[in-house]
């Protein structure tokens, strides 16, 4: 992993007044070679429009499993397009090919296991196959910009279910989805506050993190 060329948290205050922006990266050769349709970056783009009530925007990236190329992608990703969060499909098995969790590490200044470990445990309700997956997640460090790497799975059922976790048949949380630390996550990197739609996702922070809900017509 590399190391962060900045560990002062007042640098990194100006990103709170900044537009969110979240990017997107499909790690395919057949996708990326037109074998087939990619049908990660879709998944990824309406489960976010469902679930986050802050305007954002989207850098998206449909790639070949090549480690440099992927490598390049997330690095030009966070330092140059500035994005605060992104999120990786594809290419976290075993096979010869799989080398997402290998490009994120080597670009982040510091490993998030937990996400990976909850990703698991999600699948782990469904298929005994989960243990085979790499999932993780980084945090990328540079002069006065952070940003949250995360590997999601391929298939568009379990990127909905990693990212938002289990429910009962009345909508009941289960088992929380690894979307719901994200926001504090960003938050204590220095990104902009992040709210959610509950009825998706309900995102935790502390109380002593808690912003008020904005005015609207009804209330101002």
């Amino acid at each position: 992993m590399t190391s962060p060329t900045t560990s002062n948290p007042a640098a990194l205050a100006p990103e709170l007044a900044l537009e969110l922006k979240i990017g997107l990266v499909s790690v395919s050769d057949r996708a990326s070679g037109g074998v087939y349709e990619d049908k990660g970056l879709p998944a990824l783009a309406d489960w976010l429009a469902a679930a986050l009530t802050t305007p954002y925007r989207l850098e998206t990236r449909l790639i070949p499993d090549e480690r440099a190329r992927i490598e390049a992608t997330l690095v030009e990703l966070v330092d140059v397009a500035r994005c605060h969060l992104v999120l990786t499909t594809g290419g976290t098995g075993p096979a010869r090919r799989d080398v997402t969790p290998e490009a994120t590490l080597a670009i982040g200044t510091k490993e998030m296991p937990g996400f990976g470990e909850q990703m698991r445990q999600i699948s782990l309700q469904f298929v005994p196959t989960a243990i085979l997956s790499r999932q993780t997640a980084v945090i990328r460090e540079t002069d006065g910009h952070s940003a949250l790497v995360m590997n999601l799975p391929g298939q568009p059922k379990a990127i909905k279910e990693t990212l938002e976790g289990l429910k009962d048949a009345d909508g009941k949380q289960l088992v929380s989805g690894i979307f719901a630390a994200v926001p504090y996550c960003v938050d204590l990197i220095g990104g902009p506050y992040i709210d959610t739609n509950p009825a998706v996702c309900k995102a935790f922070r502390p109380k002593s993190a808690l912003r008020a809900a904005p005015p609207t017509e009804n209330n101002a």
